[in-house]
């Protein structure tokens, strides 16, 4: 399977047909990974911390306080009175149930909400759930390849919560994307916009093996791959299955096909301390750790503002005509944001 992450780096080497052996083998194992799941969103403690303090201002200074609140209140845009919204990539649409109950908080009432998700078994757990939860009659569930998806309807709003980075064929689904929007309409997503695979860049390996060497021992365990770092290895998730395997091409694509309204980018070396792997080792209760996380924070903040570093996650909302004052927290757009091809490494 090494050899999948190769011929997925390149553009020019993406899939020929569907009937692609390597995009089978990556598609099951994309499958089986998520089957049984039972919270795809889990993320440790030390995470909370970081992004309480310094996420949660910004939402609130932006107008949300909450990732469903950015959905539902950048979703509605002319669809006040309803709708047909999209989400691309709904898992088992817990995040898309949360955002329905908003909608309809919001004063909506007649809309629907139509989930597009390639996992079968996660399609399943979601039906479950919107029955549980008293929002089926708004959702929709759609068994559906993102790389193979076309468009035949338009919608009054699409969201696309951490799905972008799992999609080969990004040119064909942001086109698909894009035709399919009402006037005004809005296209809104929270995903993974650093390199292939969440690897880091060289100018931020070298920095967060630097912080490595501060850690513990016992604060180098792998939780997701079972296994002690003593020096941080720079994994290629996209190895198997599609995690992160066109992450660094997501925001350069957007840019070419929409207009940004809002975009707040975030976190690089930040991330591999404070994410599933390595995050479970940091008590959110220590000193020494808050104080260790504040510290990667600063760094990652004095990197964008300079340039030296780009962030790794973003928010936005895009339609398809121009605003006249898009909004841009710290004053940083997505042109800037974007890592040049012509950097080291």
């Amino acid at each position: 399977m090494g050899i999948l992450s190769k011929i997925l780096s390149k553009a020019s080497n993406y899939l020929k047909s569907p009937a692609d052996a390597d995009y089978e083998r990556a598609k099951l194992s994309e499958i089986a990974h998520f089957k049984n799941v039972e919270n795809i969103h889990e993320l440790p403690g030390i995470f909370h911390y970081w992004s309480n303090r310094y996420l949660m201002p910004v939402f609130v200074e932006s107008g949300f306080s909450s990732i469903d609140q950015f959905f539902a209140k950048n979703l509605i845009g002319p669809a006040v009175a309803g709708g047909r919204f999209l989400s691309v990539g709904a898992g088992y649409c817990d995040t898309e149930i949360r955002v329905t109950k908003l909608l309809k908080q919001m004063g909506l009432k007649d809309f629907t909400l139509e989930c597009l998700e390639l996992n079968p078994h996660l399609l399943k757990r979601g039906r479950e759930l919107a029955e549980a939860e008293g929002v089926s009659d708004h959702l929709l569930f759609t068994p559906t390849d993102l790389n193979h998806w076309r468009a035949t309807a338009t919608y009054a709003g699409v969201m696309a919560n951490h799905s972008l980075h799992h999609v080969v064929q990004l040119e064909s689904l942001f086109d698909n994307i894009k035709r399919s929007l009402e006037p005004g309409a809005n296209f809104v997503a929270s995903d993974m916009i650093g390199r292939n695979g969440h690897q880091r860049w060289p100018e931020a390996l070298e920095i967060v093996s630097r912080f490595w060497q501060e850690l513990p021992d016992s604060y180098r365990y792998n939780h997701q791959l079972k296994r002690h770092e003593p020096d941080y290895v720079n994994w290629d998730c996209s190895v198997e299955g599609f995690e992160g395997v066109r992450a660094q091409d997501i925001l350069p694509l957007l840019l070419e096909r929409f207009c940004f309204k809002y975009f707040f980018g975030f976190a690089n070396v930040v991330s591999p301390f404070i994410d599933r792997g390595f995050g479970h080792n940091f008590d959110q209760e220590s000193e020494w750790d808050r104080d260790f996380v504040d510290r990667l924070h600063a760094v990652d903040e004095a990197g964008f503002k300079t340039g030296s570093l780009k962030p790794t996650q973003m928010l936005a909302v895009m339609g398809t005509e121009p605003v006249a004052e898009p909004i841009y927290p710290r004053g940083l757009n997505p042109e800037f944001m974007v890592r040049s091809s012509e950097s080291v490494g």
